[in-house]
């Protein structure tokens, strides 16, 4: 494992999309991840709120229980439509109902991301917002589509990057939030941290 400015980079999530997403970009980095109780019972709460407070208690939860220097990143990704917050589904039934939910109508995807440097004590927490417009869904299609088994892990049910693309209709905002973890974003808020992206990318190139 390589180090970033003597740091390991460390992913408190095992979301197979966030991971990729993160090699992309040709970063080096341990996945660890958080098992926290998601629970939130602050229902006067906003969706970005939540999301904020979730990446945070992740990235928390990792950081305290290393023993060496590291810059721990968290996440948490919710999908949100006539201010209800859809999650991932508990079975077949309840995906059905999200779908249902979101066919032919425009809904809001928000990511948290949090980044805590536990040597030096810094904390980074922000969130990102997206909208998703889908197509009106006949019945066949949401069954066909939950049968693929690709909602049952996901946010409101489904995963742009996989059968659900044929879904969506329009997009606005970053593309990389509704996947699961915004990139712009990160990579920004990175830098402070001593991670450039781009500066370690044309580095590796020479």
């Amino acid at each position: 494992m390589s180090e970033i400015n003597s740091k390991i980079l460390v992913l408190a999530s095992a979301s197979p999309r966030r991971k990729e997403l993160l090699e992309k970009l040709g970063l080096s980095f341990k996945i660890i991840p958080s098992d926290i109780d998601e629970t939130i019972e602050n229902n006067e709460l906003t969706p970005d709120e939540i999301v904020r407070l979730l990446a945070l208690k992740k990235a928390e939860d990792i950081a305290k229980k290393l023993d060496y220097p590291a810059i721990v990143i968290g996440s948490d990704t919710t999908v949100t439509i006539d201010n209800m917050i859809l999650g991932k589904p508990e079975d077949d039934n309840d995906a059905h109902r999200m779908l249902s939910i979101l066919s032919g109508r425009s809904h809001s995807v928000i990511s948290g991301i949090a980044i805590i440097d536990r040597e030096l004590k810094r904390t980074y927490v922000d969130s990102v917002s997206s909208r998703v417009i889908f197509k009106e869904l006949s019945d066949e299609e949401i069954i066909n589509y939950i049968k693929t088994g690709e909602p049952m892990d996901k946010a409101g049910a489904y995963a742009i990057q996989g059968y659900a693309s044929t879904f969506i209709t329009g997009i606005n905002g970053c593309y990389n939030n509704i996947v699961g973890l915004p990139i712009y974003k990160l990579s920004e808020a990175l830098k402070p941290f001593g991670i450039n992206i781009l500066y370690n990318a044309s580095k590796q190139g020479n």
